[in-house]
């Protein structure tokens, strides 16, 4: 009887039946998390992507502007950036002019606009808080300051955080000294660094 237990159990290790079946249910649960967090990690990259892409060309658009912006140009550009962005996530844009004044040594603030609920308009006060991101420049040089704050809530729950995608882009105006806003008056001059321009 003892041998006859022994002959079946060792039937029974040679036996390949099921275990492709087995095998899946071990294996499935973990392929589907793999993908799933593929996924995942992607498309959060590709969302910061696009934050940075849609940050950029706003800031491109607004430098190539020689007329006076008002307020239904912000407002296009905040429509533009919920185009370029992910529609079903909170987007919050701020775009300023920042100037250099070298005599005080500090940045001013000609103007700032906010569209959105997540950040607060720059003012000669507290854009001390980001000097340190923002450009060396000459005396009364200017730039255009645009910054998204995008809150992004992964598609799946795999080990990854609610993100707050932020983004801080510069650049120069490009074909006048200064981009001026409809009813701010504008201290300071253009650039100004003490060479001789009329020869």
């Amino acid at each position: 009887m003892f041998s006859s237990l022994i002959r079946r159990l060792r039937a029974f290790a040679r036996k390949t039946e099921g275990t492709v079946t087995v095998e899946f249910a071990i294996y499935a649960p973990l392929l589907l998390w793999l993908f799933a967090a593929i996924y995942t990690f992607f498309d959060a990259f590709r969302q910061e992507t696009v934050n940075l892409k849609a940050a950029y060309t706003i800031s491109d658009l607004i430098s190539r502007e020689t007329a006076t912006l008002n307020e239904t140009y912000i407002d296009s550009m905040y429509e533009m950036s919920k185009l370029l962005i992910r529609s079903d996530s909170q987007i919050t844009l701020r775009i300023s002019v920042v100037r250099w004044d070298e005599d005080n040594n500090r940045y001013y603030v000609d103007w700032s606009r906010v569209r959105g609920s997540s950040l607060v308009a720059w003012t000669d006060a507290n854009i001390s808080e980001v000097e340190t991101q923002l450009p060396t420049m000459p005396d009364e040089e200017r730039v255009i300051l645009v910054e998204t704050r995008n809150e992004m809530t992964p598609a799946f729950r795999v080990g990854l955080p609610e993100l707050d995608i932020n983004n801080f882009v510069f650049t120069r105006p490009r074909f006048a000294p200064q981009v001026l806003f409809e009813g701010e008056s504008s201290a300071g001059s253009g650039h100004d660094d003490g060479t001789d321009d009329t020869d």
